[in-house]
């Protein structure tokens, strides 16, 4: 199996994006599966090389990447190290660094050009990364297909409420404790005032009820960050879609950073058979 890693490609906001590829040697026409990950995530958490490896095995070229602005480096791409670069990230930049993936994949600069089939690039989200991708997907005829894991419907509903925001505007800034790492995740006001300036094309719901590409929304029963009934709205929004409840399964189903285990978890592979079914 052929695997790059951190090759650095050239955001168009300042901070550089992170790229790995996953692809089985002496491959043509290989479909492309881009992955995105959610808030607080990064390319290298817990199992997602597992997931990656899967993929190329069943004859997918699969490419993961952090976004410029997710507060890791080139040097330490794991974790959030550069805590400005997460203060002043918002959802264009994030759409904008899907872009600059999405036209890598499909040039000649992709280090396995000869080996791709541009004409097939689905789009996989987590979480956050699951509205980023259906947005995305909405709006870029590139793409042929979307799959969410465990994705949220809804960016404005996730805002504080007035009063909260008054005060975020008041003081500029917001934190946000990451659990894991007890970081202090800070947040300017410009990601608020960003949405706001964008809100139709940040709409999840309009994206949804555009797509006309095949669209499978996977979430679990027992999701603490995101509630199933996301999912259910998502399915509602688009005639077309299909969707996979897990009985039992998590945010994360079934996974958590590090991942020492050389086997995905059981729901994960239920995620990842299903995806690559799909």
């Amino acid at each position: 199996m052929h695997i790059k890693r951190n090759i650095v490609l050239e955001g168009k906001h300042h901070r550089p994006i992170l790229a790995d590829i996953y692809l089985e040697e002496n491959s043509t026409n290989l479909p492309l599966a881009l992955f995105a990950h959610g808030y607080k995530g990064f390319k290298d958490w817990g199992y997602w090389d597992l997931v990656a490896k899967e993929f190329a095995k069943n004859g997918y070229c699969f490419v993961k990447f952090n976004f410029s602005h997710n507060g890791g480096t080139v040097d330490q791409p794991i974790d959030f190290p550069d805590l400005e670069a997460f203060a002043l990230n918002n959802f264009t930049i994030e759409l904008d660094d899907l872009d600059t993936v999405i036209n890598w994949v499909s040039s000649d600069e992709f280090d396995f050009s000869e080996s791709v089939d541009v004409k097939s690039i689905t789009l996989i989200g987590h979480s956050r990364g699951g509205g980023i991708a259906a947005i995305k997907a909405a709006e870029d005829s590139r793409i042929t297909k979307l799959v969410t894991w465990a994705s949220v419907c809804d960016f404005k509903a996730r805002f504080a409420d007035e009063e909260a925001r008054a005060f975020w505007k008041n003081q500029g800034v917001i934190y946000m404790e990451n659990s894991r790492t007890k970081q202090q995740m800070p947040h300017f006001y410009q990601f608020y005032e960003d949405f706001m300036a964008n809100e139709e094309r940040l709409t999840i719901k309009r994206a949804v009820q555009a797509l006309s590409i095949p669209f499978l929304i996977v979430h679990g029963t027992e999701d603490p960050t995101v509630d199933l009934k996301e999912a259910k709205a998502l399915h509602s929004w688009n005639a077309n879609s299909k969707i996979l409840v897990i009985d039992g399964a998590d945010h994360v189903f079934g996974g958590q950073h590090p991942w020492e285990k050389l086997t995905l978890p059981e729901h994960m592979r239920e995620v990842v058979a299903t995806s690559i079914a799909f």
